[in-house]
């Protein structure tokens, strides 16, 4: 790929993040927690979801599509649930939702475990990945850092992957650069 196509990939990229991280923040709360509910109840009937044991999933932040009742009803089921901890070199380990539910701000300001029980990438069957904006081909633009695309490059193939998003979240195509991962799905609502 040429310096000048990467340039206007990482151009288009940047005008998407802005333009759709001011329509999350400017979203109404009534209107994010009954799209997060909707969201949530077609997570827990599909199949990718049913068949997992161990689920890695996001802590949300920031007008993502909440998480803390998904987390909360998939323990609740009998999952495993883990939550990314970031360290530096854009680096993330999963960790084991604590029992206690006790988080602390993390690197960026999303919660992290208090009480830190690692588990292995071999370990997750589903994760749950956030994401300032999609396309139905499971492209995603994330918030810049790539720690999600790192992470999942370190993932078996065979492990499932599942954006969640609002409706304008949701465009008809993502920029994509070589470093990129597709997801296996999208859930919006």
């Amino acid at each position: 790929m040429t310096e000048s196509r990467k340039d206007n990939i990482e151009s288009l990229k940047s005008k998407l993040r802005r333009r759709i991280l001011s329509l999350l923040k400017a979203q109404r709360e009534e209107i994010r927690c009954r799209k997060s509910q909707q969201i949530k109840e077609e997570l827990f009937r599909s199949l990718l979801f049913r068949r997992a044991r161990t689920v890695m999933c996001y802590v949300s932040f920031g007008g993502e599509v909440r998480t803390q009742e998904l987390i909360k009803e998939a323990r609740q089921l009998g999952k495993i649930v883990a939550v990314p901890v970031c360290g530096c070199n854009r680096r993330m380990k999963p960790c084991v939702f604590p029992e206690d539910g006790k988080l602390k701000k993390g690197l960026y300001g999303i919660g992290e475990p208090v009480n830190r029980k690692f588990i292995g990438c071999d370990d997750i069957d589903l994760i749950i990945v956030p994401g300032v904006a999609f396309d139905k081909a499971g492209n995603r633009l994330g918030r810049g850092k790539g720690y999600y695309d790192n992470f999942l490059k370190r993932l078996p193939s065979t492990v499932p992957s599942v954006g969640l998003a609002y409706d304008f979240q949701v465009v008809p195509r993502i920029p994509s650069a070589e470093h990129d991962t597709a997801l296996t799905k999208v859930i919006f609502a």
